[in-house]
Formats: C-alpha cells, structure tokens, sequence
C-alpha cells in the first residue's frame, strides 16, 4: 500500500523518540574516523511543513516536538544540544518551530566526507520530494521498495554500517517482513546496527515482530518503548524502537535524553527500555 504520508504525523511523539535515537547513535559511531555506510529503508520525506493543511490536521507535532522544543533551555542531557542546533538551523534560526527534518535531513545533517547515506522510497510523490532535496546534499535517493533494497546493498562497501527500518505498518504482514529482512541483514553483516521503529497499537501486532527477533539467532538488541498515558481513543498508544549493536554508552545516555522528554510539561507519557534480546 502507497497510501501512508508522514507529514500527517511529522514530528509527533514517536518522531521525537526515533529520531533522538538516530541523532544519538550517529553521533556516538562517529567517535571512531572509520566510514559509516547508512541507510534509510522507508525515508519518506526530508522536511515537513508543521503549519501545513496534512500536519495542522492531526497536530501531532505540538503534543511533540514542539512540546519538546518549547522546553529546549531545561533539557538537562547535553546530548539534546546537537539535536537542538539542527533544528535551529532547518528553522533558520528563528523562535518557532515549523520546519521539521525527517531521517533523511538527519543522517545528512551528520554526514561527514567518508560516510555514506542512501535513502529509499516508494511512494511516488515522497520519493519525488526526496530526490528534490537529496540535489543538493551527499544522499542517493532511490525509488524502490526498501527492505529488498538493503539487502541489495549488503555488505556495505565501507567497514561499518547504520541502518533504520521504520515503515508504516500499514499492511499486518510487514511486521513479519522486517523481521526476515533483518534476520537476513544481520547475517550479511553481523556488526551492523539496526535501528526498527514500530507502532503499538491495541491489537498488538508488533508481538509479531518481537517474537520473532526474540527467538532468532540475533542478540544484543536494546528495546525502547514510549507509552502515553493518556492515549487517543484511536491509533497509537505508544511507540518502540529497537537497537541492535547499540554504541557503546547508548543505553545510558538515551535513557538520559527520553527522561527529559518523558515529563508532563513535554511529553505526557513514561518510557521502558530493556533488553529484548541480552549480548549472546
């Protein structure tokens, strides 16, 4: 299915717990000089219009990243600062936010001259607007289904390797299908770190995916898990991402970061994070 469109949920909660976790990562790999090949599998687009018809919709951002935002001076983890200049930046530096990055926007942002970035995309208008904006930075946008694309792609041809798989779960089978394609992924390259996002959602369909990463051969698998506590009468109460091969030092300074957010000023919500799978 080509329906899903993030600018719909741009820079909600579950942006702001992913993204986090993308920036942190990033930045703790790059403490070593060695290239880093990252990939993208569902990129979607690099930046989102927050005072747009799709996002003023929902308003997801405002119980998000612009909760989080309005908060910036009191954010005690210094590891927000980095993330915080970025987004200064893509808003121009001015007071408000209305410009919000998607992953593409932050793994460029990172980007040093021997990393590598490639984003895929299906859906024909993102891939569109993603190629549009890929024009003047270091990222190879290709148009094609994601997780066969990665797998296409490994091994990377750089010694380490960041990759974020995040659909939209649109279809019950991708749950299943992530779970394959990183089982395989992590057989091509067994130091690679993995970033999967999912939704939870009152079916629990991401059992599916837990399940099935739990009882495979891959381990040292951090889970994150943000839950609201007060939760629509429809779509997400909470949202969770796991992190296979985490930086070392990653489990602790995110915990630092997701308990600033985590407050009833920012994010009215509490956050698990445990290890689905324990180093092997």
């Amino acid at each position: 299915m080509l329906s899903y469109l993030h600018a719909f949920h741009a820079g909600n909660f579950a942006d702001v717990q992913k993204h986090s976790a993308l920036f942190l990562t990033l930045q703790l790999m790059q403490a070593k000089s060695s290239p880093i090949a990252c990939f993208d599998t569902h990129a979607g687009s690099a930046l989102y219009d927050l005072k747009s018809e799709r996002a003023l919709k929902t308003s997801e951002a405002a119980e998000g990243i612009q909760a989080l935002w309005s908060q910036r001076r009191a954010l005690a983890s210094p590891d927000w600062q980095g993330f915080m200049d970025h987004l200064q930046r893509v808003n121009k530096g001015g007071g408000a936010l209305i410009r919000y990055p998607g992953s593409p926007a932050w793994l460029a942002d990172r980007c040093r001259s021997q990393d590598s970035v490639t984003c895929f995309e299906l859906h024909p208008s993102e891939s569109g607007a993603l190629s549009r904006w890929a024009g003047s930075t270091p990222v190879q946008v290709r148009h094609q289904d994601g997780l066969r694309g990665l797998l296409g792609c490994l091994p990377p041809d750089k010694p380490r390797l960041l990759t974020l798989i995040d659909p939209s779960y649109e279809v019950k089978a991708e749950y299943k299908q992530v779970a394959e394609t990183l089982a395989k992924a992590w057989h091509r390259c067994r130091h690679g770190v993995f970033l999967i996002w999912y939704p939870l959602l009152p079916k629990q369909d991401h059992q599916t995916l837990l399940s099935a990463i739990a009882a495979g051969k891959i381990s040292k698998v951090l889970r994150s898990e943000v839950l609201l506590n007060r939760p629509p009468d429809r779509g997400m109460f909470g949202s969770g991402i796991l992190v296979i091969n985490p930086p070392w030092g990653f489990e602790e300074r995110y915990a630092g970061m997701i308990r600033d957010a985590v407050r009833p000023e920012v994010l009215d919500a509490r956050h698990q994070l445990d290890w689905l799978v324990p180093e092997s």
